[in-house]
């Protein structure tokens, strides 16, 4: 295999530039800010130390954290939001060295800021321009891994056609060995002459789960070979969340179903609730006082409609809504969805619940931290037990709180759900957003229910 074929990646490891160019690029910035502060470029020998230190600081926080690692499939946004995280405590631990030193008023606040915040700015562009560059030249073919592929015919296609769907992460098929059934001794002589011949360097094992005595036999015949080798699991019809490898009680695990809100992820939801909940809380509490008068006004009967309902991890919750039909029984367990012309709406709830502006009183449930601002929509608990036996993964969409708005919502799927088809494919986008959570889709979710969201053709 050639230099230019192994690629800048693997005769460069971002293990050993990333930490060198990030020592050079926080030091830079400690003079430059050095030079915008005290207008020269001899550095006080005190300043030099600090520098050197907050550099340290850099490569040590970043190593622990993992950034360092090969920046292949790493996407650059995941990328510069951990860096910027790591930088947050580095301004953390310095600036705490120089308070608790009782040195703060040898130090220039505004030189550490200028280091802190150019020495984030220059290493981010120095990771975008690496991973631009690097995904550039794999598209062109360049700089790619050659991997040797094995398993059933079926999941050989879609492994290849992830890869091409892929190109950027720099993957190309050397070869591949179809496997039916767990090979025999000749099938794994076989195997390895044909890797060697190949000079794959990685090596991806795809097998269904009653196959998984092939993984053992297949690493066991490679023992003796360099090629990195994968596990690619194959999940015939099971719908998977938030899927990841993990490490539970010093053993590995295989996450299919676990919940993103967890660790830092949890508390940005929150900070991210509590910020926009108390703002829009604000902003909507003369519409809702108007609300209040109006349905005090045309009808009889409490102005908030109260019911439980299903909340993060199955626990029940009251949810608040203002009343928009006129009061009636229901049959212990039974609730009714509202209907187009339904006879239990008012002509004032009929407004409320087309304009979703009934759902205002559920920014209480964010601020109480029962619901958030963005997830999948609280069902009503009669609703839960039916669909839950009916559709695959349904109590899934649980894993999270339930939001006022959500994926399925800005795609149409508001209001009446009269058909099993319809809640299957609530469920699908619920699961997908739980999947692929991120503050930016939340953002994303709120600016669509701003411009479409408030409206729906199914809600009566």
């Amino acid at each position: 295999m050639s230099r230019i074929d192994r690629g800048l990646g693997e005769r460069y490891p971002a293990q050993l530039v990333a930490p060198l160019l990030d020592f050079i690029v926080v030091v830079f910035s400690g003079v430059m800010a050095y030079k915008a502060r005290f207008g020269s470029f001899e550095v006080h020998e005190r300043y030099v130390l600090a520098v050197v230190i907050i550099a340290l600081l850099v490569i040590l926080l970043n190593s622990a954290a993992g950034l360092y690692r090969q920046w292949r499939i790493t996407p650059i946004a995941l990328m510069l939001a951990r860096l910027l995280f790591a930088w947050i405590f580095v301004g953390f631990i310095a600036t705490s060295i120089i308070y608790l030193s009782d040195a703060s008023l040898r130090y220039s606040r505004l030189w550490v800021g200028g280091t802190l915040l150019s020495s984030f700015i220059l290493a981010s562009l120095f990771r975008i321009f690496v991973q631009v560059s690097l995904r550039r030249a794999r598209v062109r073919g360049r700089a790619r891994r050659p991997v040797f592929l094995i398993g059933p015919g079926q999941q050989l296609l879609r492994v290849a056609k992830g890869m091409r769907a892929s190109p950027g992460e720099g993957y190309s098929i050397a070869g591949y060995e179809r496997l039916y059934q767990l090979p025999d001794a000749t099938t794994l002589k076989r195997i390895v002459r044909r890797i060697s011949a190949t000079q794959a360097r990685e090596v991806w094992i795809s097998v269904p789960l009653e196959m998984g005595g092939a993984v053992r036999e297949i690493f066991y015949a490679l023992r003796n070979h360099t090629a990195e080798v994968r596990f690619l699991p194959d999940f015939p019809d099971m719908q998977l969340l938030n899927h990841r490898m993990s490490e539970v009680a010093g053993h590995l695990s295989v996450d299919l179903s676990v919940t993103p809100m967890s660790g830092m992820a949890r508390i940005i939801k929150r900070l991210e609730d509590l910020f926009l909940g108390v703002f829009i809380t604000i902003l909507i509490l003369p519409f809702c006082f108007f609300i209040f008068i109006a349905i005090k006004l045309t009808s009889p009967g409490p102005i908030l409609f109260k019911q439980y309902r299903t909340g993060s991890n199955g626990k029940k919750f009251k949810v608040y809504k203002f009343r928009s039909m006129h009061l009636h029984k229901e049959d212990e367990g039974k609730v009714t969805q509202a209907s187009k012309a339904d006879p239990r709406v008012t002509r004032l709830g009929s407004f409320l619940r087309r304009t979703s502006l009934d759902e205002l009183p559920q920014f209480y449930n964010v601020l109480q931290g029962r619901m958030s601002i963005v997830g999948p929509r609280p069902h009503a608990l009669a609703h839960n037990e039916h669909y839950k036996e009916l559709v695959e993964s349904y109590m899934r969409r649980h894993k999270v709180k339930p939001g006022i708005t959500g994926w399925a919502q800005v795609n149409g799927l508001r209001g009446e759900t009269d058909t099993l088809e319809k809640m299957e494919k609530r469920v699908q986008y619920d699961l997908w957003y739980i999947d692929n959570w991120s503050l930016w889709l939340d953002l994303k979710i709120i600016s669509l229910t701003l411009f479409k969201g408030f409206f729906g053709k199914n809600a009566y």
